[in-house]
């Protein structure tokens, strides 16, 4: 099963923790799914967020399919908290850009499509809304070609269309195409991979419209990371829990990491206590983390730690 790191980003309003909400629940994560205007969404955990009906800190949810397991990360929307966002791009694996299907591309969103662009980061397209009156496919299809990139491809189209499109991002694939007359979803994988395709659907999260399909596009096209066999993490949010203690949050790159075992970086070695896997809210706490996790570590607490660690 491969071990995936998934952020969600969006422009504020277009529905990013709504499609977080029905992932979870597709998955069978959640037993109700929370709406962020009732304060009862399974990723706002804080209280301010939940009065202002807004995501202000990342979080975490874990969600599983018969041949993934994802943690997903939920980000700020909103442009006043994009460091908390942008910390956050540093550890994925792959981003779910939403799109509001009323209002196309705005500012913010082209704002995370250069952070993404700069990161290197692998995208998947969801436009969201669809259901609204006003919405339309084709208009919307045109202005994410012309507002972020020419490989924007609906994926929601017959699989003749799609690979005629997805051809003409690469000469490869084109030879490809021209050869075979379709693209295999190995080409299709490594053209994401190399973000020389952008697959986008269209759907409605809150009617739970599109959202299984996508589910099932990000299962098949979303490669399996590479890991080295020596521990190696990222360290991407310092935060305390309500009992005040230092929770250290990093994603492992490589190998593995046990309860007590040894962590260092220039100048300073330590230990971790704890290895917590949260999913919203709550967390378990697990004695051994393997690479593609993210793990919240208590009992570091240099004030020197380094983005990079080792063992």
């Amino acid at each position: 099963m491969k071990k995936l790191v998934i952020g969600i980003l969006a422009h504020v309003d277009a529905g990013k923790t709504t499609l977080s909400e029905e992932l979870l629940y597709l998955c069978g994560e959640i037993r109700k799914i929370g709406r962020v205007d009732h304060g009862d969404a399974f990723l706002d955990t804080y209280e301010l967020e939940k009065e202002r009906g807004i995501t202000i800190f990342s979080k975490q949810a874990l969600l599983k399919t018969e041949n993934m397991e994802v943690t997903l990360l939920d980000t700020p929307g909103h442009v006043d908290f994009s460091a908390e966002m942008e910390r956050t791009l540093q550890v994925l694996d792959y981003a779910i850009l939403v799109i509001n299907g009323m209002d196309g591309v705005q500012s913010h969103t082209m704002t995370l499509w250069r952070l993404l662009e700069r990161y290197q980061i692998p995208t998947f397209l969801f436009v969201n809304k669809m259901d609204l009156a006003g919405a339309d496919k084709a208009a919307l299809l045109a202005g994410l070609k012309a507002g972020l990139d020419e490989g924007c491809v609906d994926f929601t189209a017959p699989a003749a269309e799609r690979d005629e499109a997805a051809a003409l991002c690469s000469e490869d694939a084109l030879e490809r195409y021209l050869e075979d007359g379709a693209l295999d979803g190995d080409t299709l994988t490594a053209l994401i991979a190399r973000r020389k395709l952008f697959p986008c659907w269209f759907g409605s999260a809150l009617k739970l419209e599109g959202v299984a399909e996508f589910l099932r596009g990000l299962a098949a096209y979303a490669p399996r990371p590479r890991y080295g066999p020596d521990f190696a993490a990222r360290v991407f949010k310092i935060s305390r829990d309500n009992q005040g203690n230092r929770l250290t949050w990093m994603k492992l790159t490589g190998g593995a990491l046990r309860v007590k075992e040894a962590l260092s970086g220039p100048g300073w070695t330590e230990k971790a206590d704890q290895l917590r896997v949260y999913s919203g809210s709550r967390f378990q706490t697990v004695d051994e983390a393997q690479a593609g996790s993210v793990v919240a570590v208590t009992g570091l607490r240099s004030e020197e730690h380094t983005s990079e660690l080792q063992s």
